[in-house]
């Protein structure tokens, strides 16, 4: 089969490598139909190389058609159309019990001290062949596959994957009041969702903050205010303030995280470890701070007192400081974390099979064949052609 493939940073290819095969009795393998290419995949792309091997798969939003069942399936069969969550969970440990499926015990990485596996997301994750590929094998065929109707063209459902499921918890880790007012940082994909969902959920006063005109322009077209960052002329918080009666917002999403394209000390830093023998790169990598934290110390300012903030954005170094006395004396609730695609699948579905309130149809930007792929994570990382949301298909 074709796979978009790693081989070293800011170098991906479409190869050819063995078809999956059924390995458990419980594997599915899935014809993948659409794959979506995620902002964090240019992490991947960029910084996480020492975690990663020549040949490994990319990739952990896919969706297709059941191909093949191994023998103890019986929750889909050969035909049906699922989506595939991004976190590998098995839904029947104690941590997937409680909705926690990015927690789960039974793929947890115990090696790195991670959470639950991830498709196509370095050794920190499993090394788990990823889905932006022709096939894919996929475990707990009875508990991790999403059917979904026949009928709609792939976009309607694709993003439960990971844009809707992990913008649904940003929302909802934000915890914004009915008619309170939410400030979402960065408006790629998830940023971009997480208004639409906040607005269809009853916030009163979505504003949205970047800097690329694209992004701005679809947030604007969903009702959300935005402010570019290249035209304000003075304090970002202190703007804010003035629109939320001088104390600032209810609540707070950082969707930037870890800055995908780099910030110029992650840059060098990443340049760095990958002169550097790769079991040492790793060391340096998992402890030492290479994160870009400018979008959650605006958080911190922003959001009002006794507010929350909540971190969907991906960071990844553990050196850099947090502003902790602010924080406390300010009373911040923070929340973060991987999604739990499964938790929040009944809410999210019917949104997607009566009508299309959150507008997915049109949610993505591109839709470009696998094996172009690798122009399209550099149009992609660059923010080239009014890129917001590349689906790849195979």
């Amino acid at each position: 089969m074709k796979a978009l493939t790693w081989h070293g940073r800011r170098d991906v290819r479409v190869d050819t490598v063995p078809d999956p095969v059924i390995k458990d009795p419980t594997d599915v393998i899935i014809k993948v139909t659409t794959t979506g290419l995620c902002g964090s995949d240019l992490h991947l792309y960029e910084v996480l190389g020492p975690f990663l091997d020549v040949g490994d798969i990319l990739g952990h939003e896919p969706m297709g058609i059941v191909q093949e069942i191994g023998a103890d399936v019986t929750a889909v069969r050969v035909g049906d159309r699922v989506v595939v969550p991004f976190n590998v969970s098995c839904g029947t440990c104690h941590t997937c019990e409680q909705g926690l499926h990015s927690q789960c015990e039974t793929t947890q990485v115990r090696e790195y001290g991670s959470g639950a596996a991830l498709f196509g997301y370095t050794k920190l994750f499993g090394q788990v062949p990823g889905g932006q590929a022709e096939l894919l094998r996929v475990p707990f065929g009875n508990t991790l596959p999403i059917k979904v109707p026949q009928g709609p063209a792939d976009d309607r459902f694709v993003f439960l994957s990971d844009v809707l499921p992990t913008a649904w918890q940003a929302v909802e880790y934000a915890a914004v009041p009915k008619g309170g007012s939410l400030v979402v940082l960065g408006l790629g994909p998830i940023g971009d969702m997480s208004c639409r969902i906040a607005l269809h959920r009853g916030a009163g006063q979505v504003i949205g903050v970047d800097l690329v005109p694209e992004r701005l322009e679809r947030a604007r077209s969903r009702g959300v205010r935005v402010l570019d960052l290249n035209e304000l002329g003075r304090d970002l918080g202190d703007v804010i303030r003035d629109l939320t009666d001088g104390r600032g917002p209810d609540s707070v999403i950082d969707a930037v995280g870890m800055e995908a394209h780099g910030s110029p000390g992650a840059k060098l830093a990443a340049q760095v470890t990958n002169l550097l023998p790769s079991a040492l790169a790793a060391k340096m990598m998992e402890h030492v701070g290479l994160d870009r934290l400018h979008a959650l110390y605006l958080a911190i300012d922003i959001v009002r007192r006794g507010g929350t903030i909540s971190l969907s954005g991906v960071y990844g170094g553990q050196s850099d400081p947090l502003p902790m006395l602010t924080m406390f004396d300010k009373q911040i609730q923070l929340r973060m974390g991987q999604a739990n695609v499964h938790r929040w699948v009944d809410e999210i579905l019917p949104l997607l099979t009566d009508g299309d309130p959150l507008g997915v149809d049109t949610f993505a930007t591109h839709h470009i064949p696998l094996g172009d792929a690798a122009g399209a994570y550099e149009m992609f990382q660059k923010k080239q052609d009014g890129a917001v949301k590349v689906l790849f298909k195979p």
